[in-house]
């Protein structure tokens, strides 16, 4: 059986319908700066960094991958980075007792996760706080206050902000050559083909002998181009 032809409706839109039909879906939503309605999953959750963990219990870069991995899988973390060279874990997580109905889990059940893939937590190097995804994470990512812009490769910051002003003013002067290149190539294609209501040009005839040597038919008068002789023709 073609399994392609079976449109099976996705999880999400399953639980969509279902907690609409519970009437719990309107709570969901918020205004964002825009004016626009939209789902917000979760409002204030928690960051925590775990600090002066062991290498050794970290093995490698390799199996701190791993892990980072593995702490993404779970279901109440939004987010995790775990920094070998550092030997710090910093996890974005929907904690026990937050505003929304997405599966949650403490900080303790955390640290056991953690100590069953070989690492433990000293809970004197453990730093929490509040997190407000609205701000911090929703409209970081679509509302940035500035564009974050990096200097060409060479270039210092100091250097490139001198830089800037004339390069813009370059970089119009560049464009409006192109475009007018390309304006006057418009104009002699269309001669050429006759798009302009002139005769079209007649295309120049070349022998065998400037078909196998390269050289093309030039006007009376004057020497035919010089091309490339091909061996072994």
């Amino acid at each position: 059986m073609d399994r392609r032809d079976i449109h099976e409706e996705s999880k999400y839109k399953q639980d969509l319908e279902r907690e609409r039909q519970q009437g719990k879906v309107e709570d969901d939503y918020i205004t964002d700066e825009q004016g626009n309605k939209v789902r917000m999953p979760y409002r204030v959750i928690k960051l925590v960094i775990f600090s002066g963990l062991s290498q050794k219990e970290m093995v490698d870069p390799q199996h701190a991958a791993r892990l980072q991995y593995r702490l993404s899988l779970l279901e109440p973390v939004i987010k995790s980075a775990v920094n070998y060279a550092k030997s710090r874990i910093t996890v974005i997580y929907n904690p026990k007792g937050a505003p929304n109905r997405r599966e949650q889990m403490s900080q303790e059940e955390l640290m056991e996760f953690l100590a069953k893939e070989g690492v433990n937590v000293n809970k004197d190097s453990i730093s929490e706080r509040d997190y407000d995804y609205v701000k911090e994470f929703y409209n970081y990512a679509y509302f940035s206050p500035a564009i974050r812009e990096h200097p060409p490769y060479g270039y210092t910051k100091e250097e490139w902000k001198d830089m800037r002003d004339n390069w813009d003013e370059k970089m119009q002067k560049v464009n409006r050559e192109k475009l007018e290149k390309f304006h006057e190539w418009q104009k002699d294609y269309a001669g050429s083909v006759g798009l302009d209501g002139a005769k079209p040009s007649a295309p120049q005839k070349v022998s065998l002998l400037g078909r196998l040597t390269g050289k093309k038919a030039g006007p009376k008068g004057k020497k035919n181009e010089k091309g490339f002789w091909f061996h072994g023709v």
